[in-house]
């Protein structure tokens, strides 16, 4: 038996850390945080107000994520990794950014004209929100007909180049490469839906 235990999770802890994610990641606008939160709420939690406590911890989260973003360099590692994209994009890659899952990667492969792309990188919600609390994004690497790059790859070494030239760490560890990168996406005051 172990001389500790962790410290068990609440219902509103989980809503207020799922909350947080979402707002953090920006891969949705407010109205859609507080959808998703007041589905956890109600059938997760149980809360007969969902929606109401929806709206108030997106809204807080919201408000946390302004205060906290002023104290964040000029350029951060989110900021690093659009621009390593970019160069990506402009090499012939689509990068997928919060893509649902490996189908969605699967559709644009399959849309695309023969030739007309090299590779997709492509990462999902779910590893956006560890890069917003652990600073670690995982990211998957496709050729254009859906296999995935190996270490020593051209394509990977190519995709390792450019978040280097960022100045980004990563390496190919179990079949994707791990980027060693917080997610901190600054919220504008032109981002919002109704929280």
């Amino acid at each position: 038996m172990p001389f500790f235990s962790a410290p068990k999770l609440t219902d509103e802890d989980a809503l207020r850390g799922y909350a947080r994610v979402l707002v953090r990641a920006g891969l949705t606008d407010d109205d859609a945080c507080v959808a998703e939160v007041a589905v956890a709420a109600r059938e997760d939690a149980g809360l007969s107000d969902a929606e109401g406590e929806a709206r108030r911890l997106v809204a807080r989260e919201r408000d946390s994520l302004v205060a906290d973003q002023a104290s964040w360099p000029s350029r951060t590692d989110y900021d690093a990794l659009q621009d390593a994209f970019a160069a990506l994009g402009a090499a012939g890659y689509t990068v997928l950014q919060g893509v649902d899952d490996h189908w969605g990667a699967t559709a644009v492969l399959r849309a695309s004209e023969p030739g007309s792309l090299r590779g997709v990188v492509w990462f999902t919600p779910a590893d956006v929100w560890h890069a917003v609390d652990h600073g670690m994004l995982e990211i998957n690497v496709w050729h254009a007909d859906s296999a995935n790059v190996a270490d020593g790859d051209p394509l990977c070494t190519e995709v390792l180049a450019a978040l280097d030239a960022q100045g980004l760490a990563a390496h190919f560890d179990e079949g994707r490469i791990e980027v060693r990168a917080f997610w901190h996406r600054r919220r504008t005051d032109t981002e919002a839906g109704g929280a």
